[in-house]
């Protein structure tokens, strides 16, 4: 900024003759550049913003009330080397001949008087054209250009003046720079300057504080705050600089003003007192009115503003006020919404001035929200009206009731209804309520108040579909909760007749309604044992096209067909769905919980999530990688419904339990493998997985005739549980069982490497004690074979003493080396697992060309690099990053070279 010269400080010259008109004495303190307080904050950037100006005919700094308009430019305006014409408007500027009277004054004490040619007004109501352009013509032939400054402008209100003064500045040529300050849109033709970059413009959200520029005023006002404190209020003054200078003079006078600035009643404070003063009492009675209706509504669009005042003015007065910035902002799509501390402040008015109207303007806007299909909303009117079943029945009618399950709008539901009012009685409430019991795993309550709104649902009309298939959806889930396979396919199967009666848009505007339906009956299927029957529905849900309604559900349904592959002894396959159904934010850590909120919801949706980490445990424990194993099981703790749903419970149990066992904890194993949970029907896999922990726990101890006894019921139809028993048989000198077991299990290939390699030690122990070393070498050699391809490494370390020297001759040796060697002896201590910081986990495997990118990446060539070496385009080589990074899990080069490098991929 150059040096402040004499004529820019607003003074006039107390020598230069003083022009009059005839009647209307001319006041100087109008044409004097205002000067700021002491605690005035210069803010650069729009200082340099407003440097544009020079450079542009027009300039606009167009804000409300408050917004530090006048300061802003009186400051810069006092740094200009130009001559400066500070002119103040006021109402009797309706007058041309008085507007234009000031504007030659102005010039004269702003070092830039005109010359006697030009005149002066002869009266106030009108000006002679010949004195504009002789005006403009003098301006014109200037060396250097004037800055016309006009503060206030809004209330130079004659299109008369407007259509002069755009005669003068388009005619002035490079002689004269205007700049006006106002609250309002001026009478001038905006669009054909900004066409022509003619136009600088500074507008309210430039105006508006910053977080690092608010701490910077209040420090003037000598008062610290930290910016994220400082954030917190420049979010509820939307910056507004008046309000923040107020705050901070009523906080200078409390004892704690960082907590007044923190938690101070809008209301009760001198913003108040300022807003109702400079904009409500400035307002008509009917604008006053509507302000104050629709200070109940976050946003609002004039039929709405009808709605809430009974009458159909809304339009035009809302339009207005949006152009008179009187602290109405406009969101687009003719919806307005309340500056956030002028709503606060109307909201109190509005109870003191109509007190009791505030519930019947809820209800009228929930109504006509619902006519217009803004859900959301609706019910938080309707909720704020207390009027609980319109509200319900707006949530079941529009088929919404499995948003409580989704995650997305699952608080925000669960907020809304959190005061339902118990005496309220009907079927959608009743469904209401039971949705919210089911969301936290209470799945009694749930059921109570299900079998309440069956009752009511039978003798409602054909309009109820909508609430029907809303029951039929929640009894799914209590189904799947309480582990009755059978209530889930009942209600399975009365939602898909009932999906014919419910409108084709209705339905498939919720498709997480129906995800979710069929989760929970794969859910109960998979409970019971049912695997393929499973499997068929949850691949429905984890085909589902992309979209964030039915994003968990997904990630839940992938959860279980991964442990659908992992109980089979596909732990490959189970880890690739595993992995590609977790959630980003699991990747990223645990989900934060608001200490303020209470307990942590129980939440249905979670267990997708849980279950997929439980089946990365298992996998991880499979490779003897006990460190990672423990780390997944630690993560799904903090995971919601854990011994809630009774398929993530018994995985959770049956995990644990193996960890301890393979850390040789067997007591502590066989006191945890057991759920705890209670269910309508028992799983035979959970109760054969907990048998083989407890079987093995035995075993471990010395006890074989235990071991054995303890799987004497065990099926072929569930082979990874057959092979154990037939482990623990042969360890208990019962080989003819062992092999009557093995050859029983079913060959048609639904088997993975887990069991296969299992079953192939079992057979070679058996050869070996049978005295047939070489077969038991052969199957010991194929054993290896198979569980080098999915790293297994825990079938060899639990088979026992017997294959140690097996292991230890070539070529068993060789095929041991690289990955399970030096063999199990190095596990001679508990501790060594702990220690290990297995490698990361890929997604899918990588394929050639990104193997090729791979490589290029170690050796630091660029992306141009590696396009020209391989031959392809270098979009075609980000395509191959990209997928690289996804596979690894990572997010920068260096990082994907040394993971690539952990995994031995390179």
């Amino acid at each position: 900024m150059a040096e402040t010269s004499e004529h820019a400080s607003g003074a006039a010259d107390p020598g230069a003759p003083w022009l009059d008109l005839p009647g209307e004495p001319l006041l100087r303190t109008r044409i004097t550049v205002p000067t700021g307080p002491a605690t005035f904050l210069r803010r650069q950037r729009l200082v340099d913003h407003l440097d544009e100006a020079l450079r542009t005919p027009l300039t606009l700094v167009n804000g409300p009330a408050g917004a530090g308009k006048t300061l802003l430019a009186a400051d810069w305006a006092a740094g200009l080397r130009q001559p400066v014409a500070w002119l103040s408007a006021e109402a009797e500027d309706r007058r041309p001949g008085v507007f234009w009277a000031y504007v030659l004054q102005a010039l004269r004490a702003g070092g830039a008087p005109v010359s006697a040619a030009v005149g002066v007004p002869a009266e106030a109501g009108r000006v002679d054209h010949r004195l504009l352009s002789a005006l403009a013509a003098e301006l014109n032939s200037r060396a250097g250009p004037v800055v016309v400054m006009i503060d206030e402008y809004d209330r130079v209100t004659d299109p008369e003046i407007a259509e002069q003064l755009e005669f003068v500045l388009h005619h002035a040529g490079q002689g004269l720079r205007l700049v006006l300050v106002t609250r309002t849109e001026p009478l001038l033709p905006l669009h054909r300057y900004r066409a022509a970059d003619e136009l600088t413009e500074i507008r309210a959200a430039e105006l508006a504080f910053t977080p690092e520029e608010t701490v910077a005023l209040l420090d003037l006002h000598g008062l610290t705050l930290p910016v994220p404190a400082a954030s917190a209020l420049v979010d509820r003054t939307r910056g507004w600089a008046a309000g923040l200078r107020l705050c901070a003079l009523a906080a200078g006078e409390t004892e704690d003003p960082e907590r007044y600035l923190k938690e101070f009643e809008a209301d009760r404070s001198t913003v108040a007192d300022f807003l109702l003063a400079e904009v409500l009492k400035r307002q008509t009675a009917e604008t006053q009115d509507l302000l104050l209706r629709v200070s109940v509504l976050d946003r609002f669009c004039p039929g709405l503003a009808d709605a809430l005042t009974l009458r159909s003015d809304a339009e035009p007065i809302l339009d207005g006020l949006h152009r008179e910035n009187a602290f109405v902002e406009r969101l687009g799509h003719s919806w307005y919404r309340l500056h956030p501390l002028f709503g606060e402040i109307l909201r109190a008015h509005l109870r003191v001035r109509m007190p009791g109207l505030e519930p019947e303007l809820h209800r009228r806007a929930a109504r006509w929200l619902r006519r217009r299909g803004t859900l959301t909303e609706t019910l938080a009117h309707g909720a704020a009206a207390g009027d609980w079943e319109f509200t319900a029945e707006a949530l079941v009618d529009d088929l919404a009731i499995g948003q409580f399950f989704t995650g997305l709008r699952s608080g925000e539901l669960d907020h809304v209804f959190s005061e339902l009012d118990p005496g309220t009685a009907g079927p959608a409430t009743d469904l209401v309520r039971a949705a919210r019991d089911l969301s936290r795993g209470e799945a009694e309550r749930g059921l109570h108040h299900l079998r309440r709104a069956q009752e009511r649902l039978a003798a409602a009309g054909p309009d109820a579909a909508s609430a029907r298939l809303s029951c039929a959806l929640l009894q799914t889930l209590a189904a799947r909760l309480t582990g009755a396979p059978d209530d889930a396919e009942a209600a399975a199967e009365t939602a898909g007749a009932l999906r014919r009666e419910v409108p084709g848009p209705l339905l498939d505007g919720h498709p997480e309604l129906m995800a979710l339906l069929r989760t929970h009956l794969g859910s109960a299927r998979l409970w019971a044992g049912r695997f393929e029957d499973a499997r068929a529905v949850l691949a429905q849900v984890a085909g589902t096209p992309g979209g964030a309604p039915t994003v968990l559900p997904r990630e839940e349904a992938v959860g279980h067909l991964a442990l659908i592959d992992h109980l089979h002894g596909w732990i490959g396959r189970a880890e690739r769905k595993a992995l590609t159904g977790a959630p980003e934010p699991q990747r990223s850590g645990p989900p934060r919980q608001d200490p303020s909120s209470g307990p942590p919801r129980q939440d249905p949706s979670g267990a997708g999530s849980a279950l997929g980490l439980l089946v990365l445990a298992a996998v991880a424990i499979e490779r003897d990688e006990l460190g990672r194993a423990q780390g997944l099981l630690d993560e799904t703790a903090r995971l919601p419904l854990i011994g809630q749903d009774p398929v993530t419970a018994a995985g959770r149990a049956v995990v644990e339990a193996r960890l301890l066992l393979a850390r040789g904890k067997a007591r502590a194993a066989m006191e945890v493998v057991d759920p705890g949970v209670s269910t309508a029907v028992p799983s035979p896999w959970a109760d054969g997985c907990a048998a083989l922990v407890v079987s093995a726990a035995h075993l471990s101890e010395g006890h074989p005739e235990s071991a054995a006894e303890a799987l004497e019921d065990v099926s072929a139809d569930q082979p990874a549980c057959a092979v154990e028993a037939a482990r623990m048989f042969l360890a208990a000198a019962r080989p003819e069982r062992a092999l009557a077991l093995l050859d029983a299990i079913p060959t048609t290939g639904r088997t993975g490497p887990a069991v296969t390699v299992r079953a192939a030690l079992v057979k070679a122990r058996a050869a070996q004690e049978a005295g047939d070393g070489a077969t038991a070498r052969r199957l010991v050699a194929q054993a290896l074979l198979d569980a080098r391809r999915e790293r297994l490494r825990r079938p060899f370390l639990d088979a026992g003493p017997w294959l140690r020297p097996m292991l230890a001759t070539a070529p068993l040796h060789d095929l041991a080396a690289d990955w399970l060697a030096p063999g199990p002896s190095r596990r001679s201590t508990p501790a060594a697992a702990e220690d290990e910081r297995p490698p990361a986990l890929v997604a899918e495997e990588l394929s050639g060309r990104e193997r090729d990118v791979l490589e290029r990446l170690a050796r630091m060539m660029s992306t141009e690099e590696i396009a020209a070496d391989l031959y392809v385009s270098v979009n075609t080589v980000k395509t191959h990053l990209k997928s690289v990074y996804r596979k690894l899990a990572v997010n920068r080069r260096n990082e994907a070279v040394r993971r690539a490098r952990e995994l031995g991929l390179m």
